[in-house]
């Protein structure tokens, strides 16, 4: 059985259920034979010993018979004497016919001996014409007959001891025959459970992490066999992480630019103050051109120059905004992450919405500042399509508590059901009407959140407004889900 057992680990999975299978079958099998031909023996053995104690019983029954005649003197004690000594030949024969042990076939034959010497004292006690005594006679017939009656007691427990010989040597067998069927069972479970429950412990912990949106293919073990089920299904999971790692990337980028179709328009309205000032500034110098003084003519250049930067950063934001890059932790302060997205979206919040910042000054985290900047931007443009009567205020607050940065975005809108709270962040789940929103830009943010090692919760406020809380660890802490 070794070689077997040191191939089933290079088997495919169907290959070692069958194993599985068709190994105790077959030990069944032989066990249960070997247990058929222990039951047959037994069956045997009783057999004897039933007739060995039958025996027994009628050599007593001799033995009283001849008592009683020797008592009595009657006739018909004698003659049933005679008849029982023929039974017990009788039984000996038949027990001599069924007897395969050599032991047992000397002492059916030593007791037959012993019965024909018997039967004859007993015609010798009977008959007028013998030269023995009397005395003689019936010490001899004594004798005979004590010495029949211990055969026969021999018989007997010889058949007894085979008996319990035989119990006892099938009670043993059926046990090493369960031991070992045991320790079979488990070696072979385990072998076959080893290599499916390591894969499917790697897939789970591997599913547990893309929950976290960790999309980290699995290293696939090469067997000796093409059709490994355990390799075909690491390679099916490899590929639909794969997948979802591109289709989830696609989604963001698709939100990303469906944000940016928003923003758009404000942005080109901030980008129309500066594009004016320069077209006024360069007007006035062409002009004055000749006549300008030096000093007004360097007043309006440094104009021009301000208003460039100025929208310059308006389309650096956007772009940083729209690009698609790898996710990259490093040090940025918090205060210009938040600065930028309200900035961004100032121009799709209404006048009478108040937009205000309160950051803890030289907060800085560990993010990627374009994915955290495209969190306070969803979550400021929901909130500022939340708020529909005048007037509004939208405030983002952030501080340091307990080994962990928090920061809140709050509004004075409508608020969000408190049987909401729990699916807001379900991807395709909105509160928004029909044609208005697709339910991803939560769930977006959430797994942004969750690739920062944070979390967000949306917290119930009675109505008054909606309330969500971030909350990030501070560089060189613990992070919250650790």
């Amino acid at each position: 059985m070794t070689p077997l057992v040191t191939s089933l680990p290079h088997l495919t999975i169907r290959q070692k259920v069958l194993v599985g299978v068709i190994i105790p079958v077959l030990l069944f099998a032989v066990i249960g034979v070997v247990s058929y031909q222990y039951l047959i023996r037994l069956e045997a053995t009783l057999g004897l010993m039933e007739m060995a104690d039958d025996l027994s019983n009628t050599i007593l029954e001799v033995r009283r018979y001849e008592k009683n005649y020797l008592l009595y003197g009657h006739a018909a004690d004698f003659d049933e004497s005679l008849r029982y000594i023929d039974q017990a030949r009788t039984m000996l024969a038949a027990m001599a016919a069924d007897v395969r042990d050599g032991q047992a076939h000397r002492a059916i034959a030593g007791l037959i001996a012993a019965l024909d010497a018997y039967q004859a004292r007993v015609l010798d006690l009977g008959s007028d014409g013998t030269t023995a005594s009397p005395a003689q006679l019936l010490d001899a017939l004594r004798q005979t007959g004590k010495d029949m009656v211990d055969l026969s007691l021999a018989i007997k427990n010889t058949e007894r001891s085979r008996t319990l010989q035989l119990v006892a040597t099938l009670k043993r067998q059926l046990l090493v025959s369960g031991v070992f069927i045991t320790v079979s069972g488990i070696v072979l479970a385990l072998l076959l459970a080893r290599k499916i429950l390591r894969a499917l412990g790697v897939i789970t912990q591997a599913t547990a992490e893309i929950g976290k949106g960790n999309f980290q293919t699995l290293p696939v073990p090469h067997s000796r066999q093409s059709n490994d089920e355990t390799q075909r299904v690491l390679e099916a999971f490899n590929r639909m992480t794969r997948e979802l790692k591109r289709r989830q990337d696609q989604l963001i980028q698709e939100k990303k630019l469906s944000s940016l179709g928003v923003l758009t328009s404000g942005i080109a309205h901030q980008l129309n103050n500066p594009l004016n000032n320069i077209s006024t500034s360069c007007q006035i110098l062409i002009e004055e051109q000749g006549e300008c003084d030096p000093a007004f003519a360097a007043r309006m250049l440094a104009n021009i120059q301000q208003e460039v930067l100025r929208a310059r950063d308006i389309v650096k934001g956007l772009l940083e905004f729209s690009r698609a890059k790898d996710f990259s932790m490093k040090p940025v302060a918090l205060a210009a992450v938040v600065a930028n997205a309200c900035r961004l979206v100032s121009s799709q919040v209404p006048s009478w919405i108040t937009l205000t910042q309160d950051i803890a000054p030289g907060l800085v985290l560990d993010l990627d500042a374009a994915r955290m900047q495209e969190v306070l931007i969803n979550l400021l443009l929901n909130a500022a399509q939340a708020i529909t009567e005048p007037p509004g205020a939208i405030t983002v607050t952030a501080w340091e508590e307990a080994g962990m940065a928090t920061i809140t975005v709050k509004d004075s809108g409508e608020g969000i059901p408190d049987e909401a709270l729990g699916k807001i962040f379900d991807p395709f789940y909105t509160t928004k009407e029909v044609g208005k929103g697709t339910g991803l830009g939560l769930s977006i943010v959430f797994g942004i959140i969750e690739k920062h090692q944070g979390s967000i919760v949306a917290e119930k406020t009675g109505g008054q407004g909606a309330c969500f809380v971030i909350r990030l660890p501070l560089p060189g802490s613990a992070p919250e889900n650790a």
